[in-house]
């Protein structure tokens, strides 16, 4: 009989954190710090609602699945929406399914963005499943060899790019990465600009409630060890002009924050960052440079590797289950499963209430959508 023993990551024992460390090591799929319990556990430092179903069968421990416990035996993906990859790590052939284990854990259902399952677990869910793809820097040669490829696949683009470094280390002051940067005052920078970037182009803050920039900040403060805090700075002269900031756990890296200088927008320092990265991976140790899901139209042209992942739902076989169903059942019949207006709302309120813990965060968060929604349609009919 399956038995699932739901905690708080702090509460795991040491034996469960080295048996998930090695299950998640074992398979490729899983080579991700957002998948280990090191994550997990730095969510649980500030989140309350965090648990991990550590799924178990005549005594053996099968699996684990990180989440948050919301009201309405809803479950979220730990860390959500910073969590770009997620689901239940275990090893293959473990024999229960998705739905066992929420039933086990009395959950109703697992709503999911990011989805890894490569034992199939999950099935295929029925309703709402949308496939993606993140995307990653792995070069399977040299870093230069890598460099190459997108040289020679955008020969006139890689060429300006250079060019604009080249302009932009004589006007301004020489250009160097940093990384590992640890000036504080550069982190804060970064989201300073990405939380404008959000703003400007109409996006949910996710830096704005106390929880999200705690985690960062933990994580930024956290600068030894195999998992660890990363950012990876661009400068010219004494001038930050672009940055990432994330996580590391080994060789792999998943940044969150991707921030540019607005004054340095005419030098296209996103692309000089990204080609001095590259560059820099094997001084810095880095195998793969995990850029995530999403935004592919800049990403496709640096990471060749990609990574399937699902968005959707799945439900426990029980009445909450069922009761979860009829929702997504009616989200979908109103057009949720597609591009148009509804899929828009219902992506923008699953973002809302991820991060906002509150209702009065949770009301803002509309507002706010409402907000940018009638902006971009004013600045259409003006455009028109």
């Amino acid at each position: 009989m399956l038995n699932v023993e739901t905690l708080h990551p702090s509460h795991l024992a040491p034996a469960d954190i080295a048996l998930w460390r090695d299950m998640a090591a074992a398979e490729p799929a899983f080579a991700n710090p957002l998948l280990g319990p090191d994550f997990t556990q730095a969510v649980g430092r500030v989140r309350e609602d965090a648990r991990v179903a550590v799924i178990q069968r005549d005594g053996e421990t099968l699996g684990f699945l990180p989440h948050h416990r919301r009201p309405g035996r809803l479950a979220r993906a730990i860390g959500s929406p910073l969590s770009d990859y997620h689901g239940i790590v275990s090893r293959p052939d473990p024999g229960f399914t998705a739905e066992e284990v929420l039933r086990a854990a009395d959950l109703g259902v697992f709503r999911y963005t990011g989805l890894i399952d490569p034992f199939g677990l999950f099935g295929q869910p029925a309703q709402g499943v949308e496939a993606q793809s993140g995307f990653v820097i792995a070069p399977e040669g040299s870093a230069e060899d890598h460099l190459e490829v997108v040289r020679a696949a955008s020969p006139k683009k890689i060429k300006n790019y250079r060019r604009l470094d080249h302009k932009l280390d004589r006007e301004v002051g020489a250009v160097r990465l940093v990384a590992a940067d640890t000036s504080r005052q550069a982190f804060d920078q970064l989201l300073a600009w990405k939380r404008e970037q959000l703003q400007r182009t109409g996006m949910h803050d996710f830096l704005r409630p106390a929880w999200t920039t705690g985690l960062l900040t933990d994580l930024f403060q956290r600068q030894t060890g195999d998992f660890q805090g990363l950012m990876i700075n661009l400068y010219a002269g004494d001038e930050l002009v672009a940055g990432h900031f994330g996580v590391r756990l080994g060789s792999v890296y998943h940044p969150w924050i991707a921030s540019t200088n607005p004054a340095f927008g005419a030098w296209s320092p996103g692309q000089i960052f990204f080609l001095r990265a590259i560059a820099a991976m094997p001084e810095l140790g880095l195998s793969r440079y995990d850029l995530g899901p999403g935004h592919d139209h800049y990403k496709r042209a640096y990471a060749f590797t990609q990574t399937p992942v699902q968005s959707g739902a799945v439900m426990a076989a029980s009445v909450a289950g069922l009761m979860a169903s009829s929702v997504e059942s009616a989200w979908n019949l109103a057009g949720a499963g597609g591009n148009g207006m509804v899929a828009r709302l219902r992506r923008r309120m699953d973002v809302i209430n991820s991060v906002e813990l509150t209702m009065g965060g949770q009301v803002r968060g509309l507002v706010d959508a409402v907000a940018s929604q009638s902006r971009r349609r004013v600045g259409a009919h003006e455009a028109g």
